[in-house]
């Protein structure tokens, strides 16, 4: 690997890492989840065979998958009922809004492709493109049952968390349909097998708009000088520089 490709990759991990600080300056239960996907990403990941540089590359994209939902309301995001038809269109231009900041930092296309695509789905009925199959990228078919999983097993605004087993049942069904049906079998073949694979949600409750109002939106850039992040068993390769 020669040296440009070298400090090429080590200034997008700094990108991204001050991107992560973002998320976590504006949206502590985002940053949390962010952090526990990355970490089933990096499982799913190793499972499947890829290298070390893959699996912290993908890790690195799941911290910044929901960067767009800094730019969506609190009201939107904590609402503990049903959203609107027009706050669900809000809602589903996150990655979109995520894709745009990352391609505005210069990142390399994976990662815009991971975080954009992240929410379609096998049989095309997912968003923003309604990609079908394997015209979706694999990092972003494996980030969806990550993402997935950890929505279903987390406490949120509108629901209770759901047990390992109910969780795992949930992503089951949607095998074929949301889900690539191969990704899933590995998937679950980690639930079956990793002893206590769900990860604790840390944050005991969800803070209301009114606390997080003031919060600015704001995008740190490199050299901003921050406290390291402590990542939840994430691997520390991800940090190396």
């Amino acid at each position: 690997m020669g040296i440009i490709h070298v400090e090429r990759e080590r200034e997008t991990r700094k990108i991204l890492l001050s991107l992560a600080r973002s998320i976590q300056e504006r949206d502590l239960v985002t940053y949390e989840h962010s952090r526990r996907v990355a970490t089933y990403i990096q499982r799913l990941a190793r499972h499947l065979g890829w290298d070390k540089r893959e699996v912290r590359n993908i890790a690195l994209a799941a911290l910044v998958h929901d960067l767009g939902k800094t730019w969506i309301a609190n009201d939107i995001l904590n609402k503990s009922e049903a959203l609107s038809e027009e706050e669900r269109r809000k809602m589903e231009r996150h990655p979109v809004i995520g894709a745009r900041i990352l391609i505005g930092c210069d990142v390399p296309p994976f990662y815009v492709e991971t975080v954009l695509y992240h929410h379609e789905a096998w049989d095309g009925r997912g968003y923003p493109a309604a990609l079908r199959g394997e015209d979706i990228p694999l990092s972003a078919r494996m980030l969806a049952i990550a993402d997935v999983y950890d929505v279903l097993t987390s406490q949120r605004p509108y629901k209770a968390p759901l047990s390992r087993e109910a969780a795992r049942e949930r992503l089951l069904q949607g095998s074929g349909t949301h889900f690539d049906p191969a990704l899933i079998e590995a998937f679950l073949y980690l639930i079956d097998s990793t002893p206590n694979f769900t990860l604790a949600q840390h944050l005991c409750g969800i803070p209301s708009s009114e606390s997080q109002s003031a919060l600015p939106r704001r995008i740190f850039l490199p050299g901003h000088k921050t406290a390291p992040l402590p990542y939840l068993n994430i691997d520390e390769s991800i940090h190396e520089s």
